[in-house]
């Protein structure tokens, strides 16, 4: 802090926003862009490639929304078709294990023809093989009201599993197709015991 009356500080020189030049009188300063002022607008290319980023990146939300809005009803068809095969499985799983000797018509046995008419009449497990549903229906061959848009087929073949002999077993075979076309496949095994 000065003290002195009679001393005087420098003059400093004007501030840009003054008006006035550094080191001269009254003389108007020229216009400089400020480093941060951008030029407005955008170019043609820059604009092109806004759009097309854009695009593509709305392409993959959408894309996104239809892999979501198809998968939200595939879980319903999907729970149906495992409870139709798992159904059929454990219906098949429950006959005797048989075998050709087995349906003989003097013996009690029954001789086919093997159809979806005449699934209650199936007395073993081998019956069951080529067994074709184009609508799920009961023992009675009675359609189930929701289920005549899915069909199912099974197939029984011989197999060995574990210490289980071909001759001795079974593997069972349902395949359950729903109204969306999607096929669902389930395996079970079946032992002479």
């Amino acid at each position: 802090m000065c003290t002195d009356p009679g001393r005087h500080l420098p003059a400093l020189p004007p501030s840009p926003a003054s008006g006035r030049r550094a080191g001269g009188e009254g003389a108007p300063l020229t216009p400089h862009p400020s480093p941060l002022t951008l030029p407005t607008g955008f170019t043609l290319v820059e604009a092109v490639l806004f759009m097309v980023v854009v695009s593509v990146a709305l392409t993959v939300v959408l894309k996104a929304f239809d892999v979501a809005g198809r998968g939200s009803a595939d879980p319903l068809l999907r729970r149906q078709s495992l409870a139709i095969a798992q159904a059929l499985i454990e219906e098949i799983q429950a006959k005797p294990f048989g075998d050709a000797a087995s349906d003989d018509p003097a013996q009690g046995g029954f001789a086919g023809p093997y159809t979806a008419a005449n699934r209650a009449r199936f007395d073993d497990v081998d019956d069951y093989d080529g067994l074709a549903l184009p609508g799920i229906t009961t023992l009675a061959n009675v359609a189930l009201d929701g289920l005549n848009a899915y069909s199912a087929s099974v197939a029984v073949e011989q197999a060995a599993f574990g210490a289980v002999p071909a001759g001795a077993g079974y593997r069972i075979t349902v395949r359950v197709t729903d109204p969306a076309g999607q096929t669902l496949r389930l395996q079970a095994y079946r032992a002479n015991y």
